[in-house]
């Protein structure tokens, strides 16, 4: 599948290899018209759809009850309201792409700490928002493209693909080739998706409680809240290009990395070069042995970007890693970067360590110092608390499964059980996309069930981790 990119510091004035970057066209009339093809506008008409997911459940729950009373087996009925519920949740976030599908993505990388009873008919329905829903028309394509690289636009390209290869939340991928012979993939953003994405944002965390049954009880308010904070960063496709050639640049003929260089971009239209390969959420059927390998580089580079180029990659869903045919990965999509230009912070490595090492009262005190904890807190609940952070890295090699998952992620939001603790536990702003990327990441390799030595990882690419006495 093409690379669908999408944030990063300011685009350079030639991208590596390229054409120079285009400033964005300033008349840009919306012109987008009314029609069921296209992103959904209107606030009132996405609040109804989106309004439709619990109500859907609902009805679809009566007429289970229905079945159970005229004889049909409980587990059946349970199964079918379940797929049915699944497609209605792929179907309704898909149409409207915009910040709806961008929920939808982000809940998908954390479908592995679902029961098992509604994982299943989930699994398949929200891996499929990771890179495909109902495209825009062919016209609509042209339209934008003719308005950000101007109406000789064609002239850029040998041949450019009227059905587009992926279609996600904000943009869709077409294949084409360059003017110079390389295959790339252009990434075209929908008309109007800024305003798609706060309006269906908005309307997601009011209904964040009765959503919740749709997502098999999971609390999603706290998924909104990072979405809506960071939207506007991915709605600027200059943004995404300068971080993907700045990745791109340092990864530059790596023996296990594969970033793909950016040929061209403006606020709504990017052009990069095309990667090859199967994305990392369809490798369920590979040997255990391989998906061993996939995870552990998958965790090399989400440790190495910061260390190599300043930069960690942000959403780490499994559609943004590629299985190439060579045995390396593809990287795609840099739409969300937190820049860290002399790498992750040293304390996070440190305060790993110490935990590791069963310090609790050392491990409060150097978070209270991070401003990780700003109220009287007891210091071994906050050890307990972060078991499911140290623990694989407290072995040689660790096995992440849905059931290790799942166990993690009832006990943390478990209040009793942990005393409070998640109440009292605070993210400084510099670490709260490296939280969401730790937790992601955990979800994926419990995904791929992958065994490795992680531990390793952490003492080759983690300041502050190495030393011996955690300091």
């Amino acid at each position: 599948m093409g690379g669908m990119p999408d944030d990063g510091p300011v685009v350079p004035e030639r991208a590596r290899g390229g054409r120079p970057t285009r400033p964005a066209r300033s008349a840009r009339k919306d012109d987008d018209r009314a029609s069921d093809d296209r992103i959904a506008r209107g606030g009132l008409r996405r609040s109804a759809r989106l309004a439709s997911l619990p109500l859907g459940f609902a009805g679809r729950s009566a007429l289970g009850l229905g079945r159970r009373i005229g004889g049909a087996p409980a587990e059946q009925v349970s199964e079918q309201l379940q797929q049915r519920a699944a497609e209605q949740l792929f179907k309704v976030l898909g149409e409207l792409k915009g910040g709806a599908m961008k929920f939808g993505q982000a809940l998908s990388v954390f479908e592995s700490v679902l029961p098992d009873d509604v994982a299943g008919p989930y699994r398949e329905q929200l891996a499929r928002l990771q890179d495909s829903a109902p495209p825009m028309p062919t016209s609509r394509v042209h339209a934008v493209l003719a308005r950000e690289l101007g109406p000789r636009w064609r002239d850029d390209f040998s041949s450019f693909s009227a059905q587009p290869a992926a279609a996600a939340s904000i943009g869709q991928v077409h294949r084409a080739v360059w003017k110079d012979g390389r295959p790339v993939a252009v990434k075209v953003q929908y008309p109007g998706a800024a305003d798609a994405l706060r309006s269906d944002l908005r309307q997601i965390g009011r209904m964040s409680k009765v959503i919740s049954p749709l997502a098999g009880g999971m609390d999603v308010q706290p998924l909104v809240d990072e979405l809506t904070e960071r939207v506007t960063e991915e709605l600027d496709y200059t943004l995404e290009a300068g971080a993907q050639a700045q990745a791109a640049a340092g990864f530059l003929g790596d023996p296990e990395f594969c970033v793909p260089d950016v040929l061209a971009s403006t606020q709504r239209v990017m052009v990069s070069e095309w990667v090859e390969g199967r994305a990392l959420n369809t490798a369920a059927d590979l040997s255990q042995e391989e998906r061993n390998r996939l995870g552990l580089l998958y965790v090399r580079f989400l440790f190495a970007a910061p260390a190599r180029v300043g930069l960690l990659h942000a959403d780490p869903h499994p559609g943004n890693f590629k299985i190439l045919p060579d045995g390396r990965m593809g990287v795609i999509d840099f739409g969300l970067v937190a820049r860290f230009p002399d790498g992750l912070p040293p304390a996070m490595g440190r305060i790993l360590r110490v935990a590791e090492n069963g310090d609790a009262r050392e491990t409060a005190d150097q978070l209270r110092t991070e401003g990780f904890i700003v109220s009287d807190v007891d210091a071994q609940d906050v050890l307990d608390y972060l078991a499911p952070f140290v623990e694989p890295a407290a072995v040689p090699e660790f096995e992440f499964t849905r059931d290790w998952m799942r166990e993690q992620f009832v006990r943390v939001r478990d209040v009793r059980a942990n005393n409070g603790v998640a109440m009292k536990i605070n993210l400084p702003p510099e670490y709260l996309l490296i939280h969401r990327v730790w937790l992601g990441g955990l979800a994926v390799l419990a995904q791929l069930n992958a065994r490795a030595p992680f531990n390793a990882v952490l003492r080759e690419l983690l300041p502050g981790y190495a030393d011996a006495d955690g300091r």
